[in-house]
């Protein structure tokens, strides 16, 4: 579309970080971006951050909504420290959003919002584009608004439909600025608004408009940069979110189980797109049902798992703990669920569209009685499909719960996923019990596994009685006997110690022995794997042992504590899995390193952290 010659500067990777009030459609234009990252072939990881509130005060910090996405041509782990560019919809994410802005980055802003009644809401005592606060970066002021009105202005559209659509005129800036072409928008405004064809052409106008405008401006249009596609293996690959991953997992276990999957869910931030993922595969054999309340969501999983479904319920922390009484039921009855708990910050309600790692110690430990259950996490978007498969054939071959923990930045933030084929996914064995076996008991368990088998209701021979009071050993009726309840209670523990023996050993990215090895487990994983990878570059040894499967720990975790000087444990929360190993690891010393704010960890953070202990552990 460029008609005058301009200069291409191939960059290795970039941030970009959109931001406005929560109804500007940030999250919408932060996604399209995204999807064009994705068609481009390069490698990229996004993190939305929007408050709680449905329609946030407009116009203030408090209502400020962002959407931050790193791409390259190389690996990318992580959604990025600091933006390249920041395009602000109005003084007030510019207020929130400058401390997140590189040294000499661009920030493009819309003028026409920057009056006197707005700079005052967001708490400016001076207009920042003419008292020189902003000299040290590239300010681009654009006229958005004015610009969104002129190029529809013959549609007859209404001011407030028109304005709504000012986001896409920053989409088209930025697609100018990355040498990136409409198609990918174009077609999203046509599966969208196809029912309304004033829309599509409004929105594809607008979306020229602002590609037009950056054409125009010398200081956008004399260099734009091309990020070049990342080395990815062949296959077919796909924009998606963390959530979306986590339902096409159970997908993949339902089919490899052979078990028709439901799922059993109250919606909640930030867990509710996996129900509204699940209830439109139906075509696939998949029940859903949207609960009254989290206890009925639980409760009906507990069921549908008992008649012989692989059964899964979605929340987050709030709701894993009104949960609780009804895991120790699944854990005393011995039926396959999972339960995925997409961690938020709290607690009670606390910031819910916040991301956090402070529901370990729940899910360990939340429950009464000895009620122990398989507990593993998720380290990125992408992987939530093969953790969510994991949990599902853990769940259903050693007849006992699992806890899925994935995090609120996992959840909706968005990498490239290859999608994978079925054939390469393991078989999922559930024991299922077979009609008129004379050698079936209910409580009868395997002698490697100590599972007992899976008994479908209305399969002749197969009746027993279930509930939540002690089972007698192998025979199922209810017993009182303290000897029966030792015996019962050690093989429930028992069977969740023995999976450590059908799960991989951990693994050490970097040198497997030396003075300093950082240790981390969930949605970590991308910033502390950037920060490792830095400071190897930088000719430092140091170790990274990023755990998934919590309990119960690897086989061989204590032997890879054992080859090294110094250990650190940093976490989203207080010291919750650092506590945990030192429960189980008292012969070794643990140091650890917690943030609680409601983000992710900085890649500079850590590294400033690491080099600090490394030098400790030399000295």
């Amino acid at each position: 579309m460029a008609t005058k010659e301009k200069k291409v500067v191939e960059l290795e990777h970039v941030v970009v970080r959109f931001a406005g009030d929560s109804g500007d459609g940030m999250q919408l234009t932060g996604s399209l971006f995204s999807d064009t990252t994705a068609f481009a072939g390069n490698d990229f990881a996004t993190f939305p951050d929007y408050p709680a509130e449905i329609r946030a005060p407009q116009g203030t910090v408090s209502g400020v909504s962002g959407f931050q996405i790193h791409f390259g041509h190389k690996e990318i782990h992580t959604s990025g420290d600091q933006a390249d560019v920041l395009v602000a919809m109005n003084p007030a994410p510019l207020m929130k959003n400058l401390v997140w802005v590189k040294d000499g980055g661009t920030i493009i802003v819309d003028t026409d919002t920057f009056n006197e009644k707005a700079l005052i809401k967001a708490g400016y005592v001076s207009n920042p584009l003419e008292d020189g606060s902003l000299k040290d970066y590239n300010l681009i002021q654009a006229p958005i608004s004015t610009l969104t009105k002129k190029s529809v202005e013959e549609m007859g559209l209404d001011n407030k439909m028109i304005l709504k659509s000012r986001n896409m005129f920053a989409l088209g800036v930025m697609l100018f600025i990355f040498n990136r072409e409409f198609a990918t928008a174009d077609d999203f405004f046509e599966k969208k608004f196809g029912k309304n064809p004033l829309i599509v052409e409004s929105n594809k106008r607008i979306l020229r408009a602002g590609y037009i405008f950056a054409e125009s401006v010398e200081a956008l249009s004399s260099i734009t940069y091309k990020v070049e596609p990342a080395a990815l293996s062949k296959g077919k690959y796909r924009n998606i979110t963390g959530n979306v991953a986590t339902a096409w997992g159970f997908l993949a276990a339902q089919e490899k189980s052979g078990r028709p999957l439901f799922l059993g869910s109250y919606p909640i931030t930030p867990a509710s797109e996996i129900l509204q993922e699940l209830s439109i595969h139906k075509s696939l054999g998949t029940k859903v049902l949207q609960a009254e309340d989290e206890i009925a969501g639980i409760v009906s999983t507990i069921g549908a798992s008992f008649a012989g479904s692989f059964a899964v319920t979605s929340t987050s922390g709030p709701g894993l703990s009104l949960k609780s009484e009804a895991i120790g039921l699944a854990v005393m009855t011995e039926l396959p669920i999972v339960i995925v708990d997409v961690q938020r910050a709290g607690p009670s309600t606390g910031m819910p569209t916040k991301s956090e790692q402070s529901d370990l110690m729940q899910a360990l430990f939340g429950r009464n009685g000895e009620a122990p259950c398989i507990v593993i996490a998720a380290s990125s978007s992408a992987n939530c499909f093969y953790y969510a498969f994991e949990a599902s054939k853990l769940a259903m071959e050693h007849m006992t719960p699992v806890i899925l923990l994935t995090e609120g930045y996992l959840a909706n933030g968005s990498e490239v996923f290859k999608i994978p084929k079925m054939a390469d996914l393991p078989e999922i064995n559930p024991p299922i019990a077979k009609a008129n076996d004379p050698d079936y008991y209910p409580y009868k368990r395997d002698p490697e596994k100590l599972n007992r088998q899976w008994a479908i209701p209305g399969t002749e021979g197969l009746r027993h009685r279930i509930g939540g009071l002690e089972k007698e050993d192998i025979y199922g009726n209810v017993s009182h006997d303290p000897e029966n309840h030792q015996i019962m209670s050690e093989y429930r523990a028992e069977k969740v110690a023995r999976v450590a023996n059908y799960i991989k050993d951990q693994e050490v990215y970097g040198p497997q022995s030396g003075d300093l090895l950082i240790v981390s487990w969930g949605g970590t994983y991308g910033v502390m794997m950037e920060a490792v990878q830095e400071m190897q570059e930088a000719g430092k040894e140091v170790s990274l042992a990023h755990f998934h499967y919590i309990n119960p720990l690897p086989k061989n975790t204590a032997e890879i504590f054992s080859r090294f000087k110094k250990i650190i444990v940093p976490e989203l929360n207080l010291g919750q899995f650092v506590l945990y190993l030192r429960m189980n690891f008292q012969q070794f010393s643990f140091d650890q390193y917690n943030k609680i704010q409601g983000l992710p960890f900085m890649v500079k953070e850590l590294v400033t952290l690491f080099t600090r202990k490394l030098e400790e552990a030399k000295s």
